[in-house]
């Protein structure tokens, strides 16, 4: 379970980079639509990573990402 509030969490995810690959280094909310989806398909990574680019992959299915990107620091 999950021992952040849903405010503390957010600004998490908001600064939460991609540690490999082709966008290292990117915020995840800022990772390409195509790239979200891409891993959408083939299976997002285990753990925490995994979970926050799920969440990604649905605030840009739902044109919310903005709202994630105003809290980043």
């Amino acid at each position: 379970m999950n021992n952040l509030s849903d405010k503390e969490y957010l600004v998490k995810l908001a600064n939460a980079k991609m540690p490999f690959g082709k966008y290292k280094g990117y915020h995840l909310i800022n990772l390409p639509e195509h790239y979200i989806v891409w891993y959408k398909t083939k299976g997002f990574p285990q753990g925490s990573l995994g979970k926050m680019m799920a969440e990604v992959y649905e605030l840009k299915l739902n044109g919310l990402e903005d709202l994630i990107r105003k809290l980043k620091k």
